[in-house]
């Protein structure tokens, strides 16, 4: 019973992940169940002993697709040394990165199709993006607003990459993503130099003395 269990178990993985790839590449749309089943080595009719719908298979695999995502990225931008904001915007706006769609973040690759789900599709990959702000939030450090600050950042990436890939094979593709990392890392500078300005301490103010006589000033002292 156990090892039959276990079975299960691993054919079930093998259909999440062949799915989470596919709509990576393709989109939630692109998944057919029987060609999904076949990748997996298993029968088109075994489906609904792992799965009770379609639905169902689209909010799995939609999930591993962004815990796969977050993982490769957190590796690429960790190879180096500690994850920086800078770090993790030159992986993210990476060639590399626009150029691998199946293996890459899938909030740039599902966000409009999710945007088009019932509530609980969306709900998954907004629960998502609320640990990606807090990520980023982290990365930008004390300064004021760094919440919405990563939020802009967050937008920032994701509109740069799709449209990066929408000019692939254009040498626009390369200038919009380095206009966007340039972009961002002037917002973090623009955000530390506020926050300088504002935990500085106020330099005294130097007062003049006004000469004996003068309006404001000490009477002379009489003989």
């Amino acid at each position: 019973m156990g090892h039959s269990r276990a079975e299960k178990a691993q054919s079930r993985e093998r259909i999440v992940t062949a799915a989470a790839r596919q709509i990576r590449e393709g989109g939630l749309d692109s998944v057919s169940i029987a060609e999904l089943m076949k990748q997996a080595d298993l029968t088109h009719g075994g489906f609904y002993g792992h799965f009770p719908s379609r639905s169902a298979l689209i909010a799995a695999a939609l999930e591993r697709a962004l815990f796969d995502g977050e993982a490769a990225s957190v590796a690429a931008t960790s190879r180096k040394g500690p994850r920086t904001l800078k770090s993790a915007v030159d992986s993210y706006l990476s060639a590399a990165h626009r150029d691998q769609p199946g293996t890459g973040c899938a909030i740039a690759s599902l966000a409009a199709d999710v945007g088009r789900e019932d509530a609980d599709v969306r709900e998954i990959m907004m629960r998502r993006l609320d640990l990606y702000f807090g990520d980023i939030s982290r990365l930008i450090g004390d300064v004021p607003d760094a919440d919405k600050l990563a939020t802009s950042i967050w937008c920032t990436m994701v509109g740069a990459i799709m449209l990066a890939r929408v000019f692939k094979g254009d040498e626009r593709s390369d200038v919009i993503l380095r206009l966007a990392r340039q972009a961002i890392l002037d917002q973090e500078k623009a955000a530390k130099a506020t926050s300088a300005r504002g935990t500085a301490a106020p330099r005294p103010r130097k007062t003049r003395r006004r000469a004996a006589g003068a309006p404001g000033g000490k009477p002379p002292r009489r003989p």
